[in-house]
């Protein structure tokens, strides 16, 4: 992990652990920043998720309760991760040029039927995110309707357009604006229709709140009236538009989105037993814009259980043959509730996506991409204050036996 040799070249260095990380981030000024690898980053803060980490963390009181841990006989250590990553997969071109074989954008249709009522069909399919929720609410606050207008239809080949999956934290990147996309071809076929009813020019329609109205007058039709003409066109410009309210988009990102964040882990280990307790765990950061904050909340609680699962827990064994060895829940632990503390997690360092209709940036990986290196960091760092300095690194799992086995040479 780059967040341990940072940690070690910090050791090695006598650097302070945030401070080695604050002297090498890419500033606010250096956006849109090209990477060694040719990556663009568009926009991002990585101080402010620093400090709101340290803040939030608060970093300051870290040695009384280090002190108040040594009275119970543990190590308590401070472990930090600061994280970026590559989501919203992915540019069509750019995936054709590393050998992918197929696009990666994604579609929706959105079809209005006459009642006002709305189905919208993805390919962008929910194992638990919360997709029925937030791209319910996307296009529901676009059009000024209620959210329970609006149905998501997914997962059914037979009636999506076309789909590339839900992975990358690309949902709402991606399939998200191929929605707002198709809901603004909605309005314009609106703005159309409302043109004829009101008779009025069709560049002096606004659409608000539901409502289609003429700009400095009071004449208005409600998204819900002009649904029906669509589809009982007694009043309608039937000599240049067709009847019916649907729209199909394609959305193909003209870049990766890049969320990133800081985090910081407390641990307590029992020099005796190896055993390793998490403390406190803080999260600080930025997805772009936030749809649902409780949603984005509990995805970033399940990917530091995730994460602290994979530092502490999990692992696979096999023999010299190949076999597996650690093929079940007896020999194969996840993290349960006692592994796990209540977590800091903050989302309000936000730096707008530049180059989709939602400015998000996504955050379905964010917990488990910077809590392995936290924790681990955390663990070593304990030791260290402990006077246990020869313990250089402890491989994932850091497991008691592991902790102990380092401890005792």
């Amino acid at each position: 992990s780059i967040e341990r040799v940072i940690d070690k070249a910090a050791d090695e260095l006598g650097l302070d652990k945030v401070e080695i990380r604050r002297k090498n981030f890419i500033t606010t000024d250096m956006f849109p920043y090209t990477t060694p690898v040719g990556l663009v980053y568009d926009t991002g803060n990585y101080q402010a998720t620093l400090e709101k980490m340290i803040e939030l963390g608060d970093l300051a009181g870290f040695e009384k309760r280090a002190a108040a841990s040594k009275a119970k006989g543990k190590l308590r250590g401070l472990g930090l991760s600061t994280w970026i990553e590559a989501c919203g997969i992915a540019p069509s071109h750019l995936v054709g040029v590393l050998g992918a074989r197929v696009g990666l954008f994604d579609a929706a249709t959105v079809r209005v039927n006459a009642t006002g009522s709305i189905s919208v069909m993805t390919g962008a399919h929910s194992h638990g995110q919360g997709h029925e929720t937030v791209f319910a609410q996307i296009v529901a606050e676009r059009l000024g309707i209620a959210e329970s207008a609006v149905e998501i239809v997914h997962g059914d080949t037979s009636k999506i357009p076309f789909g590339m999956g839900s992975y990358g934290s690309r949902s709402l990147a991606v399939a998200g604006s191929a929605m707002v996309k198709a809901v603004d071809k909605i309005i314009a076929k609106g703005k159309k229709i409302a043109a004829h009813m009101l008779e009025a020019a069709e560049g002096d329609i606004e659409f608000a709140d539901g409502k289609f109205s003429v700009a400095g007058t009071d004449k208005a039709k409600t998204f819900g009236e002009i649904a029906f003409s669509a589809y009982v066109p007694h009043n309608y410009p039937l000599e240049t538009l067709e009847p019916g309210l649907e729209e199909t988009s394609f959305y193909d990102p003209a870049n990766f989105t890049y969320p990133a964040g800081a985090y910081a882990c407390e641990v307590e280990v029992d020099p005796a037993t190896g055993q390793v307790e998490v403390a406190s765990f803080t999260c600080a950061d930025d997805f772009g814009n936030v749809m649902n904050p409780m949603i984005v909340e509990g995805q970033v609680h399940g990917g530091v259980g995730q994460g602290i699962g994979q530092a502490l827990l999990e692992n696979t064994i096999y023999d010299e043959n190949g076999q597996l060895l650690s093929a079940s829940y007896m020999d194969y632990a996840m993290p349960r509730a006692e592994d796990v503390p209540f977590y800091t997690v903050d989302h309000s360092c936000v730096t707008e996506c530049t180059h989709n209709p939602l400015g998000v940036k996504g955050c379905g990986e964010a917990g488990a991409i910077g809590s392995p290196p936290a924790v681990v960091n955390a663990v070593i760092d304990a030791l260290h204050r402990g006077g246990i300095t020869h313990v250089k690194h402890i491989d994932m799992p850091v497991s008691p036996g592991r902790v102990w086995q380092a401890i005792n040479g």
